[in-house]
C-alpha cells in the first residue's frame, strides 16, 4: 500500500511484518508541460537531475548525482542521467538506489534533491513526483508529489534518515534555485 506523504511527513521504513527495509529506491519523474504558441501546444525539453546528499553529523560527506553515479562507499547508485524526462505519469526518469543495509555507520542522513539543470523553472513541468520503493519486491511504499507552478528551479524533495535500529523518510518538498546540488546546500541545511 502506498502512502501519499505531505509537506513534512514522515514515515517508517520498517516493513509490514516487523522487519527493516534492507534496500530502496528513490525514483524521479517528470514530464514537460505544453504550452500553448501560436501554431499549437508544444513542449520544451526540461532535464530534471537526481541527487542524493549524504550528511554525517549535519556535514555532507558524499553525493550522488549524474556526474558521480555511487557513493565512494557503494551503498548508494544513481541510474544514470536522463535529459528529457517524459515517464511523469508512474515510471521513473531517474532513480537512486540505496542499500540501507551497507550505508556506513557514520552517515546519519541522505537528502534526496532534483534541480532543473537547464535552469527552467517548475512552471515548465507537469507530473513530477518523487516516490520510494522496496527494492527486494518492487513496492511503492510513499509517494510524494512535486507541486508544479512555481518559479523555483529546485526542490528539496525527502531525506532517510536513522531512527533507532532502522530508518524513516521525511517529505520535504522544499522549493529552492540552483542549477546543481551544490548550489542548493544552503536551503538542504535547515532540513537537518
Amino acid at each position: 500500500m502506498t502512502v501519499n506523504l505531505s509537506k513534512g511527513q514522515a514515515i517508517s521504513l520498517q516493513k509490514g511484518d516487523g522487519g527493516m527495509l534492507t534496500s530502496v529506491r528513490m525514483g524521479l519523474g517528470w514530464q514537460a508541460a505544453k504550452r500553448r504558441g501560436l501554431f499549437g501546444s508544444r513542449t520544451r525539453e526540461v532535464d530534471l537531475d537526481a541527487s542524493a546528499v549524504l550528511f554525517a553529523e549535519k556535514q555532507p560527506v558524499d553525493v550522488v548525482f549524474f556526474r558521480h553515479l555511487q557513493s565512494d562507499d557503494g551503498s548508494v547508485r544513481h541510474t544514470g542521467d536522463n535529459l528529457v524526462g517524459g515517464a511523469g505519469q508512474g515510471g521513473d526518469d531517474e532513480s537512486i538506489l540505496v542499500d540501507l543495509q551497507r550505508v556506513p555507520v557514520h552517515i546519519d542522513t541522505i537528502v534526496f534533491t532534483v534541480n532543473s539543470f537547464t535552469g527552467q523553472t517548475f512552471q515548465e513541468v507537469q507530473n513530477a513526483f518523487c516516490r520510494l520503493v522496496d527494492e527486494t519486491n518492487g513496492q511503492e511504499l510513499a509517494r510524494y508529489t512535486l507541486d508544479g507552478g512555481g518559479q523555483y528551479t529546485a526542490q528539496i524533495m525527502a531525506k532517510v534518515s536513522r531512527a533507532g535500529a532502522g530508518w524513516q523518510m521525511t517529505a520535504i518538498g522544499g522549493s529552492a534555485n540552483g542549477r546543481t546540488f551544490q548550489d542548493l546546500m544552503p536551503a538542504i541545511l535547515p532540513h537537518l
